[in-house]
C-alpha cells in the first residue's frame, strides 16, 4: 500500500510542501480499515479465548470450508479471464517477476531467521511463507483497497504463475537450503 500510495501521488503530482511527492505514511498504512478489523478480530478471540469461539462457531468455523472453496473458485474464474483476456498484459518480464520474487522474499527471510533459535524446519517454513503470494488473503485486499489494479493479473501471477513454481520447484528448493544452511 505504501508504494501504491508513493506511486499515486508521483503520478497526482501531489507534494508535501517541499516539492517532494507525498506518499501515504505508516501510520495511514498500518491504521486503514481492513487492517484496524483485522487486528481487532485477533483482540477480540484473544480476549475471549475458546468459550468465545463456542459461541461464534455456528457463524464463523461451520462455515468456512464452503466459503473458501466458492471463493477459490472465484479466484481460479478470476484468473481463467484473465489468460483469456489479457494475455498481452502477462508478458515475459511479468511472468519472471512471479517467478524470481519468491526467491527474493525467500531469500531475504533466510537471512532474517539465520541468527534466530529456530529449528531448521521452523527456518524453512518461514522461508516458505515469505516466499508464497499470499495466495487467499492479498488478492482479496487488492480487490478492496486497490479496485483501479487489474484483478485477472495479479491473480493469474498468484495462482498461475507463483503457486506451481513455488509448489514445484520453491518448496524443496527452500527446504533444502535451509537443511544446508541450517
Amino acid at each position: 500500500m505504501l508504494l501504491v500510495s508513493g506511486l499515486r501521488h508521483i503520478k497526482a503530482g501531489a507534494t508535501s510542501g517541499k516539492g517532494e511527492p507525498r506518499a501515504l505514511s505508516m501510520r495511514e498504512a498500518v491504521l486503514n480499515g481492513s487492517i484496524v478489523a483485522l487486528l481487532g478480530v485477533f483482540a477480540i478471540g484473544w480476549m475471549t479465548g475458546s468459550d468465545g469461539l463456542s459461541d461464534v462457531k455456528p457463524f464463523i468455523v461451520d462455515p468456512f470450508k464452503g466459503v473458501l472453496c466458492l471463493f477459490l473458485l472465484d479466484m481460479g474464474a478470476v484468473a481463467g479471464r484473465g489468460l483469456a483476456q489479457n494475455r498481452r498484459a502477462l508478458d515475459k518480464g511479468t511472468i519472471l517477476f512471479g517467478l524470481y520474487m519468491p526467491l527474493i522474499g525467500a531469500g531475504l527471510m533466510m537471512l532474517a531467521v539465520w541468527p534466530l533459535d529456530m529449528s531448521i524446519a521452523g527456518k524453512a517454513l518461514m522461508m516458505v511463507l515469505s516466499a508464497s503470494a499470499s495466495y487467499i488473503a492479498v488478492p482479496a485486499a487488492m480487490r478492496l483497497a486497490l479496485p483501479e489494479a487489474n484483478p485477472s493479473i495479479y491473480v493469474t501471477l498468484s495462482l498461475g504463475v507463483t503457486f506451481p513454481f513455488n509448489v514445484i520447484v520453491g518448496i524443496p528448493l527452500y527446504v533444502a537450503i535451509a537443511d544446508w544452511l541450517f
